[in-house]
């Protein structure tokens, strides 16, 4: 099938319209590639590109939050598993032990760009009816995130707090 020279005028823009969003994806795939936490991860005192909720530790994180879930660690888990699910996100370690633990990291990227965030969860048990729940959210790239982590534990926060 041959193309028109306006048909080929439109490819050519579309391709010159797209290339700039396909050098930025090469350059997430290389500069910031999956890498696991085992552990839950601590802001540093100056991050712009972090937050924290829980564990003796609140970063970038405005309001008043209780930690202590009055469900068994199992319902708050399921929890987190659908808004990993809704949200589409990559799970990269997921963990539980004996007494009813988890720990969880997972990534979310952004929509358009598809910058990647680190999030990780840890659910602790605390008498088979509640739950302390651990939340953090950081960019890979960057030195800000324009709110995105603070607001993305907001969303997880209510999710488990429903």
């Amino acid at each position: 099938m041959q193309l028109t020279p306006r048909q080929k005028k439109a490819a050519m823009l579309v391709v010159l319209l797209c290339s700039p969003w396909l050098l930025c994806q090469t350059w997430i795939a290389v500069g910031a590639p999956d890498e696991a936490f085992t552990s839950m991860p601590v802001c540093s005192n100056d991050s712009g590109n972090c937050a924290h909720l829980g564990g003796n530790a609140m970063y970038r994180m405005d309001g008043d939050y209780t930690l202590i879930v009055n469900q068994s660690s199992d319902v708050v888990w399921d929890k987190v598993v659908q808004y990993i699910d809704d949200s589409g996100s990559d799970i990269l370690v997921e963990d539980k032990d004996e007494s009813g633990d988890y720990y969880t990291h997972f990534v979310e990227r952004t929509s358009f760009w598809r910058f990647p965030d680190d999030i990780s969860v840890s659910l602790t048990s605390i008498d088979g009816l509640s739950t302390e729940i651990e939340l953090h959210s950081q960019s890979r790239l960057g030195q800000g995130d324009l709110g995105v982590n603070p607001e993305r534990l907001e969303n997880l926060y209510a999710t488990l707090m429903a």
